[in-house]
């Protein structure tokens, strides 16, 4: 039997022990309890991302260009899983995977969220369901779907599996287009399946909608012909766009070659280029026409002053400048209307190096369209101050300055416009666009009048015509400069406007290096233009304002070659 004192010093032992236990389960449960709630939600609580509804781009028209999909993809937290090697080998199999390498994620618990496959067929997630496999999850994510795949590729872009741009209008209008993830809170029960959903702890906010200034159908269009031109003409690549010449809208813009977005193999880096809006060229004859305008503004010449060009060969500071078809004199409308380089080098010179800078800026060269497309190039026009006499004169007809495809084509709405320059989109516009004044009416009709010769039989782009249309246009033929020097390679262009009497659409084509036997701007580029053009506005209705039978077939003494 116990000494009574020892049984007291055990009884109160053991008070001390329970009032501790008692204080320390008060302490955690009632006072201090992060510590436990904390590791309860680690083991049976997560807080899950809601992806956000990605925005809709659609042509002006409300046609469907890049829209989101919801799609499965399966993840699984490696502290709840619970799978057989039968499991294992069943879901590997599913998912297309290795079976070691599955099995190998699948036990590394220094994560607590991996993905093993993403953006899934619903008919392959629900198979992965029916295994049982605990700690195995599916997550609702949205998968970017492009319905005209590669024909309108460049100008969207493409999202990646976060549904993030990454380039085009995708990247450009990220931030109106992603929206933003919510989250939400749930429970989980002890083999790792979701229960129940305990909180909303932030609802997503879908994407806003886009819709682009472009016109499905006349976009399709100006895809095959560019398509069917580079082809035809063995050509490197080839790009066109179509403007609305009295908004700026971009009605189609085009590459060929290109890819499909929905093809999530990212393809080279030169296929993603949009050559319309990235690449600098140097654009020919296509820059007589501003030559000429910025000349008549000045008061320097007439349509009909006569311009001595000294039978196709003219010297200017110990260089010599050459005509194609050589000419003892041509009026300033016969300088355009056979792309006299002569006759341009020698308009320009009458100009001050300023002046005739100062009328090329205001038509935007040497700037970025106001488009924001991403990567767009600004193009080049060097100061005047440091300008040569040579370069002033060879600039008159392209070569020294530097342009892309858009940025040529906004430029001629000067001459749709009556001399106004009109800024260019590629979102759809309600109102009328209002631009900056660069020519006089009377200047821009006139260069107008003398771009519908270039298209006739006598001019260099008898193959521009359209039935029932007056066209006026401008071809260039462009040797390439590399290393700084001229090589017998080419960039063949050629930009017009239609009904002349009152100009709707602007089209610019451009090839580059066609390598067949034909390498003109007039041979090669025309034609594509002439297509598109003439399609185009009957799709839109366009009154005619020349009769059915205007065109012209021209005869091979009829058709004006030029090359600078």
């Amino acid at each position: 039997m116990l000494p009574a004192w020892r049984s007291h010093v055990l009884f109160v032992i053991l008070l001390v022990v329970l009032g501790g236990l008692l204080a320390r389960g008060i302490y955690l449960q009632g006072i201090h309890n992060d510590f436990l709630q904390q590791k309860g939600d680690a083991r049976y609580g997560r807080v899950i991302d809601i992806n956000a509804h990605r925005g809709m781009v659609s042509d002006r028209f409300g046609e469907p260009l890049a829209i989101s999909t919801p799609v499965e993809s399966i993840w699984i937290s490696p502290q709840d899983v619970e799978a057989t090697p039968a499991q294992i080998s069943q879901l590997a199999q599913i998912l297309s995977m290795d079976a070691d390498d599955l099995k190998k994620r699948m036990t590394d618990t220094s994560h607590d969220f991996i993905y093993l496959k993403r953006q899934l067929p619903p008919e392959v997630a629900e198979k992965v369901v029916t295994l049982g496999i605990a700690g195995v999850s599916l997550k609702r994510e949205y998968r970017r779907y492009y319905p005209g795949g590669e024909v309108t590729s460049h100008l969207l872009g493409f999202t990646d599996v976060d549904d993030n741009g990454q380039e085009g209008i995708e990247l450009s209008l990220q931030a109106q287009l992603g929206g933003k993830a919510g989250s939400h809170r749930v429970i989980k029960d002890r083999r790792g399946h979701i229960v129940e959903d305990v909180a909303s702890l932030r609802a997503p906010k879908e994407g806003g909608n886009v819709a682009l200034s472009l016109d499905n159908k006349i976009q399709f269009l100006a895809f095959r012909e560019i398509k069917q031109a580079v082809e035809q003409h063995k050509a490197k690549a080839g790009s066109i766009v179509v403007l609305d010449a009295q908004s700026g809208e971009v009605l189609a813009m085009a590459n060929w070659p290109s890819y499909n977005p929905n093809n999530r193999e990212k393809p080279g880096t030169n296929l993603l280029r949009n050559h319309v809006l990235t690449d600098l060229f140097e654009p020919g004859s296509t820059m007589k026409p501003f030559t000429v305008a910025a000349a008549l503004e000045l008061g320097k010449i007439t349509p009909a002053t006569v311009i001595n060009t000294e039978h196709g060969v003219y010297s200017v500071g110990g260089r010599k400048i050459h005509d194609t078809h050589p000419e003892a004199s041509l009026t300033v409308a016969q300088v355009i209307q056979k792309s006299s380089n002569v006759g341009a080098s020698k308009i320009a010179l009458m100009m001050k190096p300023e002046q005739f800078w100062h009328s090329l800026n205001e038509d935007g060269f040497g700037a970025s369209t106001g488009c924001e497309f991403p990567g767009e190039a600004a193009g080049r026009l060097r100061d005047y101050k440091k300008w040569m006499p040579i370069e002033q004169a060879t600039m008159s007809y392209g070569n020294g300055i530097s342009v892309n495809l858009l940025q040529l084509a906004r430029a001629y709405t000067v001459f749709a416009n009556d001399g106004e320059l009109r800024p260019v989109t590629l979102l759809k516009q309600d109102g009328a666009s209002v631009g900056s004044k660069v020519y006089s009416a009377t200047t821009a009709r006139a260069v107008r009048d003398m771009l519908e010769m270039v298209v006739r039989p006598g001019g260099t782009a008898p193959l521009a015509q359209v039935v029932g249309y007056r066209v006026a246009g401008k071809t260039g033929t462009a040797h390439k400069l590399e290393g700084g020097h001229y090589v017998d390679r080419y960039v063949a262009s050629f930009v017009g406007m239609a009904p002349a009497s009152n100009p709707r659409l602007i089209v610019a084509v451009m090839i580059n290096e066609p390598s067949g036997a034909e390498y003109y701007g007039g041979q090669v580029a025309a034609p594509a233009f002439s297509n598109v053009m003439g399609a185009a506005l009957r799709m839109l209705n366009v009154p005619n304002d020349a009769p059915l039978d205007n065109v012209m077939q021209p005869t091979p003494a009829d058709f004006i070659r030029e090359e600078v």
